[in-house]
């Protein structure tokens, strides 16, 4: 296809889907650096092996993996000019991420209580790069959880229709990217964790 070609409504959709793309890819990136770092530092000596995650990890998986479906059908909702139910569905999605955040800290007392701080004495090489792989990812849910919210504000306004929803898609596609991103850690640090 020529990204040329079309209307500039059509070009700028496009541009704007390429920009989020490219924002992805270089996430990808950085968190595929992240868990490197955690592999060649697991050969450490004070590497702490048979760690267990904390149970409240396990619930915030759950948290945005439900999230991420509630969107999807909100998105759905949308499609069908079903507005409120499209409305409620998202507002949703966002309480489900906002429990993902408060079940990650829950999942930092975990560790704290196991006897692991960030830094200091009672501080370990590896519960410090989770506490870092877990606090960056918070970072990008909030970012999601504002995009989120501008969306609300929108289709609030009902500036969204089944022909025109930039905002939703480009909102949604970013959700979705950050549950698969959690996906993606939650599983290499367990896995990681069962077979090292």
């Amino acid at each position: 296809m020529d990204l040329t070609q079309g209307t500039p409504k059509e070009k700028n959709i496009r541009a704007k889907k390429m920009m989020l793309w490219f924002g992805i890819i270089s996430l990808v990136m950085s968190f595929g650096g992240l868990t490197s770092a955690f592999i060649v530092s697991s050969t450490r000596e004070d590497w702490l092996s048979n760690f267990d995650l904390p149970q409240s990890f396990t619930a915030s998986t759950v948290l945005i993996v439900m999230s991420s479906i509630v969107l999807y059908f909100s998105k759905k909702a949308l499609q069908k000019k079903q507005n409120q139910l499209s409305l409620s569905l998202l507002i949703g999605a966002f309480i489900l991420g906002l429990g993902f955040i408060y079940t990650q800290f829950s999942g930092f007392n975990e560790i704290i209580a196991s006897g692991f701080n960030f830094t200091g004495p009672t501080s370990n090489i590896t519960m410090s790069y989770i506490y870092v792989i877990a606090v960056v990812h918070i970072l990008h849910v909030v970012a999601g959880l504002i995009c989120l919210s501008v969306v609300t504000i929108n289709h609030l306004k009902k500036k969204y229709s089944p022909t025109n929803k930039l905002g939703f898609d480009l909102a949604a596609t970013f959700w979705h990217f950050v549950d698969i991103l959690w996906l993606y850690l939650f599983f290499f640090l367990y896995f990681f964790n069962k077979i090292n």
